[in-house]
């Protein structure tokens, strides 16, 4: 439709130039005839001076246009605008306003990107990013308080519970007629409290079994004649505020103007009932409670140990995988928020004998490694139904899987291609360490790993050879791999980055972002950063030098892995659930 309207317009412009195109704007930015309409105009133009025509926006020269741009959201600029025209369009593509609207973001302190600038994909960073300031600005401190309110609540219910257990003995006590104080309070201040019924003689028993009355009785009437004068005194001075807040309130109504801040004082309800409105406006507790931006779900994860693994299938953050340490891979349907299927083959106890520690898929395919030594392949397609079994000869702890192979990373300090497809799926294995393979990405020319040995290797799909190793002084156990740039986190709970161009990889950047234990999950994109630890934290950040911390998630377990896709977080943690955060329709 806006192809036909930009044709229609072009035809009436003919090939003749524009007198009212100014010389800046032929200057400074592309053509804009034919985008103006020529004279003679017609006579359904509703304004037709030449005023009017030049005050159009397509008549401001070039800066003025992205300029004006900068101040529309990347969402807009990226599908709204080329629908209006082809100029317009034109501002999308414009690499330095983008880097102008990145800088604005993130500061000019931070650089960005922190990997290579050359085909660096701008548009979809300026978006990723001003979706996660939207989205996750501020959710950090709500999360906070809203843990700290949840072990409050449960620390006063505790007291509760251990108050009521102390008092069951003075109640015996009572029967027995003999009754102990509380601490700091008298008998008879305990007897105020409980609410002794008047008229009723205060007793105790005697020693020759006679009831014989309490010396100190008056002093018990004293105390419950100034109780009840208190009362009287706070009757009265609410009594007072309710009648000076409605003197307040007929004032400025007589004058005609109630300002919006007194708009609760002037509903009736509200007037010298302002406790009472509180306490039925006050939240019922929830852990989380999202802010508008976001809604969290919290699933049981139906499994009965930790959840080591979390992967968001199917392009949308609509279908979900969990591998669990009770050795079983479940799939969930996060919009309905129920389980899907507990992966199997027939008649085997559960998806994996050891436990299920990594899981990767590409497609229809979903892979599961785990510590008895086997790749399982399944068909989501078919309802997740066992499509092969791979014997690795060692532990699976991390997998990548592209359109053409499975590449896993095992315990025996080996890389292993598999093609999937083929009888005999082992394409090539080999030994790039001298310990346990924790983490590695891939792509279709390289193969990225970083061992317990504190090295990375990078490894020639195509050569099939071995380019380079890296020698840290720690340990990687989580990678990300987007663009140009490799993500890590470390052992020590620091990240690393590293620039990958024509199969050299370089690190970049050492960083601390404030993690104090093992990383264990990391996802980097071209405007967004996710880290997950041990140290019970998922973090959200701005993958700039240094990195901006956006938001700080508190949990009561270890963290133990997170996936990323198409705006929606999933979290797995030792708590036995999994949380979903996903941005609000």
């Amino acid at each position: 439709m806006s192809e036909a309207r930009i044709t229609v317009c072009d035809s009436e412009s003919g090939p003749g130039p524009d007198p009212l195109t100014s010389p800046s704007a032929e200057a400074s930015g592309p053509d804009l005839k034919g985008l103006v309409p020529a004279s003679p105009r017609s006579s359904t133009d509703v304004s037709p001076s030449p005023s009017t025509e030049m005050s159009g926006l397509l008549s401001l020269p070039w800066e003025m246009l992205t300029h004006i741009a900068s101040h529309l959201p990347a969402q807009c600029v990226i599908t709204v605008l080329p629908k209006v025209c082809h100029t317009l369009g034109n501002v999308g593509k414009d690499t330095t306003a983008w880097q102008l609207r990145a800088r604005r973001l993130i500061g000019s302190q931070a650089v960005f990107p922190v990997g290579p600038r050359e085909d660096f994909d701008w548009p979809s960073a300026c978006l990723e990013i001003e979706q996660l300031i939207t989205c996750w600005t501020g959710q950090g401190h709500l999360v906070a308080k809203q843990t700290k309110k949840d072990e409050e609540e449960s620390e006063e219910v505790r007291q509760q519970q251990r108050a009521g257990q102390e008092e069951e003995p003075v109640v015996e006590g009572q029967q027995d007629g003999r009754e102990e104080e509380l601490e700091g309070v008298g008998v008879e201040g305990q007897e105020v409290a409980y609410g002794v019924d008047e008229g009723m003689e205060v007793v105790m028993e005697g020693e020759e079994d006679e009831i014989q009355p309490i010396v100190g009785g008056d002093k018990l009437e004293r105390l419950r004649e100034e109780l009840e004068e208190r009362l009287d005194d706070d009757a009265g001075a609410l009594m007072v505020e309710e009648r000076n807040h409605r003197m307040v309130f007929n004032d400025i109504e007589a004058l005609g103007s109630a300002p919006n801040r007194m708009e609760n004082l002037a509903d009736p309800r509200n007037l010298g009932n302002r406790r009472r409105v509180e306490v039925k406006q006050r939240p019922s507790p929830r852990s989380p409670s999202p802010p508008p931006a976001l809604e969290c779900t919290t699933l049981p994860t139906c499994h009965i140990a930790q959840v080591n693994s979390v992967l968001l299938l199917g392009g949308e953050g609509a279908v979900c995988a969990t591998g669990s340490r009770d050795m079983n891979v479940k799939l969930w349907d996060l919009k309905a928020g129920s389980l899907l299927h507990t992966l199997g083959a027939r008649g085997e106890f559960s998806t994996h004998q050891g436990w299920v520690w990594c899981l990767a898929s590409q497609g229809p395919l979903l892979a599961s490694g785990g510590f008895d030594s086997t790749l399982r392949l399944w068909d989501l397609q078919a309802g997740g139904a066992a499509t092969g079994l791979i014997k690795t000869g060692a532990a699976v702890l991390c997998l990548s899987c592209q359109t053409d192979v499975l590449v896993a990373g095992t315990f025996d300090k080996r890389v292993s291609m598999y093609d999937t497809r083929a009888a005999e799926p082992l394409v090539k294995s080999i030994r790039l360490h001298g310990n346990a393979v924790m983490c590695l990405a891939a792509d279709d020319k390289y193969i990225i790993s970083g061992s317990k040995d504190c090295t990375v290797a990078i490894y020639d799909r195509r050569a099939c050879k071995g380019l380079k190793k890296i020698r840290l002084s720690s340990y990687l156990l989580s990678m990300s791999y987007s663009g140009c740039e490799v993500w890590a986190g470390d052992n020590r709970g620091m990240l690393h980055s590293f620039s990958m161009q024509a199969g050299t990889l370089k690190p970049l950047s050492q960083f601390d972002v404030g993690h104090t234990a093992l990383v264990t999950g990391i996802h980097k994109s071209a405007g967004s950063l996710y880290t997950c630890s041990s140290d019970c934290t998922v973090k959200v950040h701005i993958p700039c030098a240094p990195p901006r911390t956006v938001c700080i998630m508190p949990h009561q377990m270890g963290v133990n892995g997170l996936s990323v896709e198409a705006g929606v977080l999933a979290v797995a943690s030792g708590e036995d659930c999994l949380e979903i955060w996903r941005p609000r329709n």
